[in-house]
């Protein structure tokens, strides 16, 4: 785990990122549609799990692969956004795929880094595991960030 690379944040806005994905508020949005559940926050850094269950899979009986892309494209968001104390504006401009293995029947954590940060683009990384520890698939994506504004 990557985790111990990166400094903590402020202890408000860990909790704030946390609420943020795991709260009522994230059932609004895709990401909580789909299940998935922030489990740490740090700068620059983020880990996130998607728990398994039927409906995510494919006909082939494999968790198909735009769960799998939505939680690669999901858990750079709160490591985009690590620095901030209000919520940017976070848009995807670029996201590269590369499928490793198939997922069956796990539940899913990834891992989503910053590689490098700009005044409004941060390019970051991802890698998703299954609960055995198996590299399933990993991205790599160009963020676009607008700071919110102030009031």
């Amino acid at each position: 785990m990557r985790a111990e690379q990166h400094e903590p944040l402020p202890e408000g806005r860990a909790e704030l990122w946390k609420e943020f994905f795991n709260g009522e508020h994230n059932q609004k949005f895709f990401a909580g549609v789909v299940g998935l559940v922030i489990e740490d926050v740090r700068a620059d850094y983020a880990r996130m799990r998607l728990p398994y269950r039927p409906e995510l899979n494919q006909p082939a009986g494999v968790v198909h692969g735009g769960a799998i892309a939505t939680l690669i494209d999901t858990v750079v968001v709160p490591a985009v956004a690590s620095p901030y104390d209000r919520v940017p504006v976070m848009l995807t401009i670029d996201m590269q795929l590369r499928y490793l293995s198939a997922a069956r029947e796990r539940d899913l954590i990834a891992e989503g880094w910053i590689t490098r940060r700009g005044r409004s683009t941060v390019f970051c990384q991802a890698e998703v595991r299954d609960t055995e520890g198996e590299l399933i698939a990993e991205g790599w994506h160009v963020y676009r960030v607008i700071p919110a504004k102030n009031g």
